[in-house]
């Protein structure tokens, strides 16, 4: 059976270039695959997982986030970081996928 595809607002097509805009870098893409499958982590244990400098992990969180890819729960002396929609796995999915 065809999936018939929905017409998308102009809105919903801005809001979804900005979030591919922001997926579109090596490093993000890395964070977001450490976020799928509704895991939660802080700057700290992403930062130590990629090893990269703490600022530059805090520095894309913020473009994640400011772009509505990821959402943040701060929990004590810890903000956890975690993907707002859980279907953004799928991208990655597709994406290798497709660069095979």
């Amino acid at each position: 059976m065809l999936q018939q595809r929905r017409e998308l607002s102009i809105e919903q097509l801005e809001q979804a270039v900005n979030m591919l805009k922001a997926i579109a870098h090596p490093m993000r893409i890395s964070i977001i695959s450490l976020l799928e499958d509704g895991r939660r982590m802080t700057v700290t244990e992403i930062h130590e997982k990629l090893e990269i400098e703490q600022s530059t992990t805090s520095h894309h969180l913020g473009i994640l986030k400011d772009k509505g890819v990821l959402a943040s729960k701060r929990e004590g002396k810890n903000t956890h970081y975690f993907l707002k929609n859980d279907n953004l796995g799928k991208i990655l999915d597709c994406i290798g996928r497709c660069t095979v």
